[in-house]
């Protein structure tokens, strides 16, 4: 890939986001967004062929409630919200060594973790974000988030008007599309592939809400962030026809959230 080869990694911020539905549970919705929250259900019935047109009034399976389905909240930036956000750079050193950093911020406080990543990617203005299905949801979940909570879109994420080819973005699973718009790879199939050590050793995408709200282990979820951003980086390595960094070239600002292979 001509892009990749000409890219330079020292240029690259590597992301990953995970986000939780904005309660708990559905019953503690505030009484409007219930509402909302239903509107959105009924979109997403007929949108999946879970009910027709004509069958709104019938009876719903227990699977199909809105409290039920309200476990899905969280991929959504008008019900959810953001508990970690994962970053990563790639560093060349002189000998041609290529380390990696890794930081995350994480916390309750969704307002003041978005207020840090936005402080640490505007220091880089030439920098291109990177990360896997990023275009689709990371990028525009953050966006949305960071417009909600009252900040200033940092220029990376200030894409309005932009052309195109403007909008400088990586994503390693549009890049692996070739142009198939019906494909979609996980970034653990594309790991496996390509024989990078899976992100998905611990807990997936689905169980971030469980390890939030039940088991309030939110430095357990930075860990899943931060493989996350690893195998994406290696990923994109293996793109340009590289071997990856070893474990022993990840460098972690987060003295808490260290990964420790056994």
């Amino acid at each position: 890939m001509r892009l990749l080869r000409d890219l330079k990694l020292d240029e690259v911020f590597v992301l990953d986001i995970e986000t939780v539905p904005c309660v708990g549970n559905h019953d503690d919705l505030h009484e409007m967004l219930k509402e909302l929250w239903e509107h959105k259900c009924h979109a997403l019935r007929r949108e999946k062929g879970w009910i027709s047109h004509h069958d709104h009034i019938a009876p719903l399976p227990d699977t199909l409630h809105a409290a039920t389905l309200f476990e899905q909240a969280g991929i959504y930036a008008e019900f959810g919200r953001v508990v970690c956000i994962s970053l990563g750079r790639f560093r060349t050193a002189a000998d041609g060594s290529v380390s990696f950093s890794v930081k995350s911020f994480y916390g309750h406080d969704e307002r003041e973790l978005l207020r840090e990543f936005s402080a640490i990617i505007s220091q880089r203005p030439q920098f291109r974000l990177c990360g896997h299905n990023a275009k689709e949801f990371d990028l525009p979940y953050l966006s949305r988030r960071i417009l909600i909570n009252g900040l200033e879109l940092p220029p990376h994420l200030d894409t309005a008007g932009k052309k195109p080819w403007e909008v400088t973005h990586l994503d390693t699973m549009e890049l692996w599309k070739f142009g198939d718009r019906k494909s979609f790879t996980s970034l653990s199939l594309l790991a496996a592939m390509f024989g990078i050590p899976t992100p998905k050793d611990d807990i997936q995408g689905k169980d971030v809400a469980r390890v939030y709200y039940e088991e309030k282990d939110l430095p357990r979820i930075a860990r899943y962030c931060q493989k996350d951003i690893i195998t994406t980086a290696r990923l994109l390595q293996k793109f340009r026809g590289e071997e990856p960094f070893a474990d022993d070239a990840v460098v972690y600002a987060n003295e808490e959230t260290v990964l420790r292979r056994a």
